[in-house]
């Protein structure tokens, strides 16, 4: 869980509740975008996949979005870091 002090504002570049509103219940792909997927070029420059029992490092990046997925390929959660 990421720290959070009281008046020191999120500088990751994005947030949480925006990201998963967009990608919640989608499959990741390359290039398209519609109602069911979400393109891999439109997301943050700093970004990982993480699918279950799948490897991570640990070194925490307060710009990347991490997406989470679940064993049907969609987006099941977000964090930073």
């Amino acid at each position: 869980m990421p720290l959070v002090v009281p008046g020191i504002q999120n500088t990751t570049g994005g947030d949480k509740n925006e990201w998963l509103n967009k990608l919640v219940g989608k499959k990741i792909t390359e290039s398209t975008h519609d109602v069911e997927s979400f393109a891999k070029t439109d997301l943050p420059k700093s970004h990982r996949i993480l699918r279950p029992g799948s490897p991570m490092t640990f070194d925490y990046r307060v710009e990347r979005l991490n997406i989470h997925l679940n064993e049907q390929d969609r987006v099941q959660d977000v964090s930073f870091g």
